[in-house]
C-alpha cells in the first residue's frame, strides 16, 4: 500500500513539474523573418538549344492566397498557413 502511494505521489510530482515547463513559452517576437516568408516568385527555365522542351503540365502553379494578409500587430504563426486547393 506504500509503495504504491509513494509511487502515485512520484508520478504526480513529475507530472506537475514537466507541465510547468511548458508555461509561458509562446513566441510574440516576430522580428526575425521566417524561410516561407521570404520566398519569391522565380523565373521560368530557359531550354537551351536542341533540347527537348518541358512538359507544361508536369508544371506546378502555386496558387494565389485567398485570404487578407495579417495585420502588422497580430502575433507569430509558427507555420505557414495551409494553401487551398479548389475541387
Amino acid at each position: 500500500m506504500t509503495q504504491k502511494l509513494l509511487i502515485s505521489a512520484a508520478l504526480i510530482a513529475m507530472l506537475l513539474v514537466l507541465s510547468a515547463c511548458s508555461r509561458g513559452k509562446i513566441r510574440d517576437d516576430c522580428a526575425e523573418a521566417k524561410p516561407h516568408q521570404s520566398i519569391v516568385a522565380g523565373e521560368r527555365i530557359v531550354v537551351p538549344e536542341g533540347l527537348d522542351a518541358l512538359d507544361d503540365f508536369k508544371e506546378m502553379s502555386i496558387p494565389k492566397s485567398e485570404t487578407a494578409p495579417r495585420p502588422d500587430d497580430a502575433r507569430c504563426i509558427e507555420s505557414p498557413p495551409a494553401i487551398k486547393t479548389s475541387t
